[in-house]
């Protein structure tokens, strides 16, 4: 799963949707950025214009599901929820609907966790 489309990204370095698609793209990833309120990002999941792997939710618990419900009508493979998102309904649409679901993990922690270190390299 090489793309992700990062669901919340923030400019601002400080804030952990930056940090996180930050570090995806020093993996090797392609990071899509969607923010319809930042003019470098795209504005929706429906306006990517290309084929996207994994979502990955940095909202509320309670606006998580509409983009889940985004993830699924764009075709993507995997939805992921970020620590403290958790929407169980969400996540039982996902699955229903064919896509893998993390729900309340954080990539940073869970990919050395699991070996994984980028798409070139596994």
């Amino acid at each position: 799963m090489r793309t992700w489309a990062v669901v919340g990204a923030s400019p601002e370095a400080f804030r952990d949707s930056h940090r996180i698609a930050a570090m995806l793209e020093s993996r090797g990833y392609r990071v899509i950025r969607v923010n319809p309120k930042w003019d470098s990002a795209v504005p929706s999941l429906a306006e990517v214009g290309e084929p996207v792997d994994v979502v990955d939710i940095f909202r509320r618990s309670d606006q998580s599901g509409a983009h889940v419900d985004e993830a699924i009508a764009i075709g993507a493979r995997a939805v992921w929820m970020q620590l403290g998102v958790v929407d169980e309904a969400a996540a039982e649409r996902a699955r229903t609907a064919g896509l893998d679901v993390v729900m309340d993990r954080c990539p940073a922690i869970e990919m050395p966790r699991l070996g994984i270190a980028g798409p070139e390299t596994g």
